[in-house]
């Protein structure tokens, strides 16, 4: 008989939204929010250790693994649209570029290289022009070559070049009537890119806050980078009060954060921003946001995981222009994570398949990108938003759900994988049977090799250590790469019964 064991994520199957139209048009038009996890470029000059160019280390960046990444990406973007992708994208973590001696536009290196694909490019040693190339070139490049077109390029300021590593962007196929920047503490510059659909402007933001969702200390800044963002679309909506906004990115914040971090006595996103899930308060006029969230079930509210628990730190926003049955409108139910396992997920569980330069490198990110669809009403017609609220307590991040150990594989075959073979596999979660080896940071011994334990929760790893050593041991492990160094992570205390 199988044993189930009980682990605190909630597994269930996503839909990929795809988009009715296979043409552009002024009377609809999809939004995708994607955090791309650190999509760097190769001029060999990084703030991040993960990026090395030079050396012979099998871990180092290399043009190859830059080529599979955007791959990836453009196979996910294109499971939208009718394989267009979407209209407008919002993006988090492109690499700022650190030796801007180029100053070509990623349109124009496009044109430039359009007779030769960019996965040929990207071999082997690369010109100093190619070397020296942003990341926003080689991605615009690749969507080129994947018949993703059309797109232009907004990108965040960097004040601090020596400082900061990432920043934000939007890419739009759709007009773009006025760029603004909204600088903010310790956190990626807010993008704000005005576009005309149809004659009719749509406000756009791309945002990153500040980093540490769970923490009461770094919610003061998030709070800060809240109110930069709040004033500007007061000023917005004091001008039009039914303008049309679509405020997207990684929040580093829950839709839910003071139900889920109760210690919390403010929160950037709902004190501050005032994101909220009610439709009743848009149509009275008493909220003038509202997060798409809301649209979905509780049970489907997920965006990334981390040690155990779902989270929502991606988020589309959208204004009460885009909910009032008048003009533009947001299409009721269109909102969802883009999950596809083998893609950007992984098979079992499904989780986020993040990204690892180990061997040929895999994965792509540790988020769900979002995307929602708009539309043109020719007449007046019910507004979009009529599901009842949902209290934001139910939507709280531990989901208990069965996994079936019959599924996981053994980590014993690991040490026969080639380099290619073990990228694939981390994040996957393996059985354990080895020998417990103790140590300040405790370790399991596989046959002869020595594997780093790493376990979160301070309470589960006192057990952990509480382990005998030479004992021997059955349990399950996620397999991580940390610090040149393969290692398992113990999510729960269930992972140690692994029987």
């Amino acid at each position: 008989m199988k044993r189930l064991l009980s682990l605190t994520l909630f597994l269930c199957t996503s839909l990929v939204w795809a988009v009715e139209t296979t043409t552009p048009s002024a009377q609809r038009f999809s939004v995708m929010a994607f955090n791309v996890e650190n999509l760097f470029d190769l001029d060999e000059v990084s703030l991040y250790d993960d990026f090395v160019v030079t050396g012979s280390s099998p871990e180092r960046w290399t043009p190859e693994k830059l080529a599979g990444k955007l791959s990836r990406i453009a196979a996910v973007l294109k499971a939208s649209n009718g394989g267009r992708g979407p209209d407008v994208l919002i993006l988090d973590e492109l690499e700022a570029d650190h030796t801007p001696t180029s100053t070509i536009t990623p349109e124009a290196f496009v044109t430039a290289h359009q007779g030769k694909n960019y996965r040929e490019l990207l071999k082997g040693e690369l010109t100093a022009e190619l070397a020296g190339a942003p990341i926003e070139a080689w991605l615009l490049k690749a969507l080129e070559d994947e018949g993703l077109s059309g797109y232009k390029v907004v990108l965040g300021d960097i004040l601090d070049i020596k400082q900061e590593a990432i920043h934000c962007a939007i890419l739009t196929r759709l007009p773009i009537k006025a760029v603004r920047q909204h600088r903010v503490q310790a956190a990626r510059t807010i993008v704000e890119a005005e576009i005309d659909v149809g004659g009719e402007s749509v406000f756009v933001f791309a945002n990153h806050w500040k980093s540490g969702a769970g923490s009461p200390a770094t919610e003061t800044t998030r709070i800060q980078n809240a109110g930069v963002a709040r004033a500007r679309l007061d000023e917005i909506l004091k001008a039009n009060p039914h303008a049309n906004i679509v405020f997207g990115g990684d929040l580093n914040s829950h839709y839910n954060q003071k139900q889920r971090y109760p210690a919390m006595a403010k929160t950037g996103i709902q004190d501050v921003l005032r994101s909220q899930g009610d439709p009743a308060k848009l149509a009275n006029g008493s909220a003038d946001l509202y997060n798409l969230w809301y649209d979905v079930e509780p049970i489907a509210r997920k965006s990334d995981e981390y040690h155990g628990e779902w989270g929502t730190l991606m988020h589309l926003i959208i204004s009460q222009g885009l909910a009032d049955g008048q003009g533009l409108d947001y299409v009721p139910g269109s909102f969802g994570a883009v999950i596809i396992p083998g893609l950007n997920a992984h098979t079992y569980p499904v989780t986020p398949w993040r990204w690892t330069s180990y061997g040929s490198g895999a994965g792509i990110s540790d988020h769900f990108p979002l995307k929602a669809e708009f539309t043109v009403h020719a007449q007046p017609t019910t507004a979009p938003l009529t599901r009842p609220e949902l209290s934001p307590s139910e939507g709280l991040p531990a989901f208990p759900t069965a996994l079936d150990v019959s599924k996981f594989g053994n980590a014993k075959t690991i040490p026969a994988l080639s380099p290619d073979e073990v990228a694939k596999q981390i994040g996957d979660i393996f059985i354990i049977e080895g020998t417990f080896n103790g140590g300040a940071k405790p370790s399991v011994l596989i046959g002869d090799k020595r594997y780093a334990l790493y376990v979160p929760d301070q309470a589960l790893l006192k057990s952990v250590k509480a382990t005998k050593k030479g004992q021997a041991v059955r349990w399950l492990g996620q397999l991580n790469f940390y610090k040149g160094q393969l290692e398992f992570m113990i999510s729960g205390p269930d992972w140690l019964k692994a029987r």
